[in-house]
């Protein structure tokens, strides 16, 4: 006969050898995943900073996968191999290297012991505080890497292409060749775009978008082909239905948007450097009236500034990202991105 405490005692052991059972399990597959030999998968969407994987949630391609771009390497990318090396190229862009060490605000020791590339991820908390935003003027992020690398010798740590992938060229730790004097405490993203100009007619705009029944579409000439775009037929297609008049510094120019693709990678992409370096903050400059700050900024403005901010806002010749930038588009989506919504 079986008494009522009897079967609780048989449904206690019972519960306990279930525990032991799924505690056995885990250590096991705790023990698979560190077996010797045993691949790390990645899911695709994470940057690098100081060697350590950062997830996303959008699409990256690193330097060193198939199809990415390598900002480290000496060779021109694009050449002829037996027409790519130093000796080929020495005369048109310097030095081998396009990007170099961050110095800026470190002491002797820390120096001492980054430059051999001891970076932490602390290290890179405690030096970068601004992400500066380009547009390219070269269309898809292949051409940008062509001319950036094999043609001026420059870089940047992101491209982002017009559907929306993230190309990491360079481990944020390093100091890319971007924006004068923000290169030491920034990160670059050079945005897949034609650019902004005075006027429409008898600008690259003419020929680079094209209005259907649906709006326009972003045309790649025939000589690019597909442009390197990694989305098979990709049509990229403004975010704004018309285009994006404004003046920046002194300078009246109108551009079409960026594609809505590209603006849900950068508010990813700007989320998880957010939340990974404290001292990037997640704003862009403001002017009087709350909107973006049309200029550059004073040498006092730029020295306190942490944040966000374009190209033009570092140097008074530039104009980029341009007047059709969505800032509060893309802070606030990464906001919101931050808070997992």
């Amino acid at each position: 006969m079986i008494t009522r405490a009897g079967v609780m005692m048989d449904g206690r052991w019972a519960m306990l050898g279930v525990l032991v059972a799924l505690v056995a399990m885990s250590a096991t597959c705790r023990t698979q995943e560190k077996r010797i030999g045993v691949v790390h998968q990645r899911v695709g969407d994470e940057i690098m900073i100081a060697g350590q994987l950062i997830h996303t949630g959008a699409p990256v391609v690193l330097w060193f996968d198939p199809g990415g771009y390598d900002a480290y390497r000496v060779e021109r990318r694009f050449a002829p191999p037996d027409e790519s090396g130093w000796g080929d190229i020495k005369n048109a862009i310097g030095s081998p290297n396009r990007y170099s060490l961050r110095r800026g605000g470190l002491d002797e020791d820390t120096l001492e012991r980054v430059r051999g590339g001891g970076w932490t991820l602390e290290d890179v908390q405690d030096t970068v505080d601004q992400f500066v935003l380009h547009y390219d003027m070269c269309g898809t992020s292949r051409q940008c890497f062509r001319v950036l690398h094999d043609k001026r010798g420059l870089s940047v740590h992101f491209l982002l292409d017009i559907d929306g992938t993230i190309y990491q060229t360079l481990d944020v730790k390093e100091k890319a060749w971007h924006a004068t004097k923000a290169n030491d405490r920034s990160v670059g993203v050079e945005i897949a775009h034609i650019g902004a100009y005075e006027q429409i007619e008898g600008s690259p705009l003419e020929e680079w978008y094209i209005r259907d029944k649906l709006g326009y579409w972003i045309n790649l000439p025939p000589w690019m082909g597909d442009g390197g775009v990694r989305t098979p037929g990709f049509m990229g297609r403004p975010a704004s239905d018309l285009p994006v008049a404004g003046e920046i510094n002194g300078r009246p120019l109108i551009q079409h948007d960026f594609t809505p693709e590209q603006y849900d990678t950068l508010s990813k992409l700007t989320a998880a450097l957010c939340a990974v370096l404290p001292n990037l903050e997640c704003d862009y400059p403001r002017g009087p009236s709350g909107g973006v700050l049309g200029r550059a900024m004073t040498p006092e403005e730029f020295d306190r500034y942490r944040g966000l901010l374009g190209h033009w806002h570092v140097q008074e010749g530039k104009v980029d990202p341009g007047p059709a930038m969505d800032w509060e588009r893309v802070v606030e989506s990464a906001r919101r991105f931050r808070l997992g919504r």
